[in-house]
């Protein structure tokens, strides 16, 4: 949740007027404290941290959630689905945020994990670099997306949206083009 690229692209969205809120996954929290690496914990569990940080920010507001890689993974599919603790609170779920979404493994691309966002039911925005090794835009055109989800892309962006030096466009010019396609996002779901 500091990470460079999180810290920026809040910041961004603060100078627009958007409130970001952070959390981190308990297994985040562990390295944090204890220094050393670790893989992510199964699914269920990242799905209940990320309903649980929900329930405590909501505060019975409607809110957008999302994420960048594998957070915004979790958000989409805590939003697709059924069944949710939340499925009474759906309504406070104004719309999913992904960045950089974790579409297949780098280099394994029959390794699919965007199955639910074929029939997602709540609007869902997924901002994806255009090679980005987790599924490069030649690819995720491909895929089959519900009505509800718009796919942006950065120039020359990879996972994080990093742009090789010889494309003359610089990260910081496509984090500012990602906070005006957020902006332009939310904006659009709240006049619904």
């Amino acid at each position: 949740m500091d990470s460079d690229f999180i810290v920026r692209l809040a910041a961004l969205l603060n100078e627009k007027g958007l409130e970001v809120k952070t959390f981190e996954f308990p297994y985040m929290q562990k390295i944090r404290a204890e220094g050393k690496r670790r893989p992510p914990d199964r699914m269920e569990k990242l799905l209940i941290a990320y309903e649980q940080a929900i329930v405590s920010i909501a505060d019975g507001k409607q809110i957008f959630i999302g994420g960048k890689s594998m957070g915004g993974r979790v958000a989409s599919l805590l939003a697709a689905k059924n069944g949710s603790e939340l499925a009474d609170q759906h309504k406070l779920i104004k719309g999913v945020i992904c960045l950089g979404f974790p579409f297949h493994p780098p280099k394994k691309p029959d390794s699919y994990r965007g199955d639910h966002l074929s029939d997602i039911y709540i609007d869902t925005l997924i901002v994806q670099g255009e090679r980005d090794a987790f599924g490069t835009q030649s690819e995720v055109v491909e895929f089959e997306f519900s009505k509800r989800v718009q796919l942006e892309f950065l120039p020359d962006g990879d996972h994080s949206f990093k742009p090789r030096v010889r494309s003359g466009i610089t990260l910081e010019q496509n984090l500012i083009t990602c906070s005006k396609l957020i902006v332009k996002f939310v904006e659009a779901q709240l006049c619904k």
